[in-house]
């Protein structure tokens, strides 16, 4: 799936790089068309220690929101998002469920078999969108393949909100009727099909509904905001549109047995993919979302490498712009570090997945380099099917 899995704190970069820390898918559509020692990880920012290098020193990375310009303390977007990690991770601990109510999926008007259906439908549908994650996923059981499709499917359905052929229509008003929808659905009163296959997979596995409301709110994120004045503000936003999704698979790909791993760094190992994935579709999408009036990087980091919006914009490759990228990639390498060292926390039948999304979208990275950094008119490509990567791309080329 787009960024399933793997996501960690937030690594930092050397004190020398001085880097700031920080759409439906029409459902017509949709429904007819096919060991390590034991570790505990933190935010490294909130650490000031590399959590793979106990006991080394590393130099220690903050959020450039420490204090608001009135000299208050303000909460950084990483300590927020890992709130939202130890709460799933104890959701996951205490392994409890809500229990769906009586109007269960199965009350709906469907045929006989029609959950059975739906799930299939989840599964035709990952299956061409993200052809190497979906290769993964049957590797794992099929209560745990079948859930992770119906979580798929509704990201991307909620990705397509303002990124599908429908983007332009869509409104505050309509993401907020998608919300209902969301809570309806968790309630045990699905909408569609789909829906269905979404709430029956919340009646087995314990997953919260945070992560999908996040999702939702990154997506209100797009309609209204078109820049980040710094990381600690980006950071939030990967969290938003790809972080979740590791978040919302955990309790499905399941932990290995024998891990001595925490809960909790599990949910940030998954937390890492997400956001390295979206970091790297950030890089590789500079210039085509320049074309739209985006731009997805740090307003402060651009400006201390004398770079401006109408230098995104020029698209020409200066040395001052290698200098930006090079900063900028070796902080999503981190991301993947973390996220790497988490994988073999997983179940064994779970990582396949996992690693399909990583080594492909790491890949990425490369080949930014391989072009000379023009991420302007050139975009990197690695392979020629879908991974389930970041922010629920449907291709990784």
């Amino acid at each position: 799936m787009a960024t399933i899995l793997v996501r960690a704190a937030s690594p930092g970069l050397s004190a020398a790089d001085s880097i700031s820390h920080q759409g439906t898918l029409q459902c017509s559509t949709l429904l007819k068309t096919k060991r390590p020692a034991a570790r505990r990880w933190m935010p490294c920012s909130l650490l000031g220690l590399h959590p793979w290098e106990a006991g080394r020193p590393s130099p220690a990375v903050y959020s450039s929101l420490a204090v608001n310009p009135a000299g208050e303390a303000v909460v950084s977007s990483e300590q927020k998002v890992y709130d939202v990690v130890l709460k799933q991770a104890a959701l996951l601990k205490r392994q409890l469920r809500t229990p769906v109510l009586d109007a269960r999926p199965q009350d709906m008007d469907m045929p006989r078999n029609g959950l059975k259906e739906a799930y299939d439908r989840c599964g035709e549908i990952c299956e061409e969108y993200a052809k190497t994650f979906y290769l993964g996923t049957m590797l794992m059981t099929e209560e745990r393949r079948r859930a992770i499709w119906a979580i798929y499917v509704w990201c991307r359905r909620t990705d397509e909100l303002v990124d599908g052929p429908n983007a332009n229509y869509i409104t505050p008003t309509a993401l907020d009727r998608w919300e209902k929808r969301l809570e309806d659905l968790f309630a045990g009163r699905p909408y569609d099909m789909l829906d269905a296959a979404l709430s029956d997979t919340i009646s087995k596995f314990p997953i919260d509904i945070q992560p999908f409301r996040d999702m939702i709110e990154g997506m209100r994120s797009d309609l209204r905001k078109t820049r980040y004045n710094n990381f600690d503000e980006l950071y939030m936003y990967c969290y938003y549109v790809a972080g979740t999704v590791g978040l919302m698979s955990v309790p499905v790909m399941g932990i290995a047995p024998e891990s001595k791993a925490t809960t909790e760094s599990v949910y940030s190992a998954a937390l890492a993919l997400g956001i390295a994935n979206q970091l790297t579709n950030i890089l590789r999408d500079v210039g085509e979302d320049a074309r739209r009036g985006r731009i997805y990087l740090p307003q402060d980091e651009l400006a201390q490498a004398g770079l401006s919006d109408e230098d995104i914009f020029k698209g020409v490759v200066t040395n001052r712009w290698r200098n930006f990228m090079k900063r900028q990639i070796k902080r999503a390498r981190m991301f993947f570090e973390e996220a790497e060292r988490g994988v073999t926390e997983l179940s064994q039948a779970s990582r396949w997945p996992v690693w399909a999304s990583l080594l492909l979208y790491r890949q990425i990275l490369d080949e930014i380099e391989a072009n000379d950094y023009n991420n302007f008119t050139k975009r990197a490509y690695v392979g020629t099917h879908g991974s389930g990567c970041g922010s629920l791309c449907p291709s990784v080329a």
